[in-house]
């Protein structure tokens, strides 16, 4: 008789036996794993740019967390001044993350969004001089 790879194989049901003491490592573990190695072959320099793409997506999404609080404690939906920072900044971060990886598509992203976020500042700060 023969088996494809698919679930009808012995090995494959074995290998998702619950039954057997480590045959079906929970996904968690595995993705675990994954990202230890995935850590630990990368260079020093990688790793800088990888911290900084993390901190610019941090930064980018905190600002709807703070537009969301800023929102309730004023009882109507708006957006305060520093969630246009927090677009900027974490723009940057991953703009820089992005000419790192030379990632078109993020690169011009980034780029005309910080654009338009500093735009927004201006516009806020003109009409407060007004």
């Amino acid at each position: 008789m023969v088996f494809g790879a698919g679930w009808s194989s012995p090995v494959a049901r074995q290998a998702h036996n619950l039954k057997v003491v480590g045959s079906n490592p929970t996904p968690a573990t595995n993705f675990v794993k994954l990202m230890i190695n995935y850590i630990n072959s990368l260079t020093t320099y990688e790793i800088l740019f990888l911290s900084i793409g993390f901190l610019g997506q941090g930064l980018f999404a905190s600002r709807f967390i703070v537009q969301w609080i800023y929102s309730e404690k004023i009882g109507k939906s708006s957006i305060p001044i520093v969630f246009w920072y927090l677009s900027i900044f974490g723009g940057i971060g991953l703009l820089i993350y992005a000419i790192f990886r030379k990632d078109p598509v993020i690169i011009l992203g980034q780029s005309f969004g910080i654009f338009i976020y500093l735009r927004n500042l201006i516009l806020i700060y003109k009409k407060k001089d007004n």
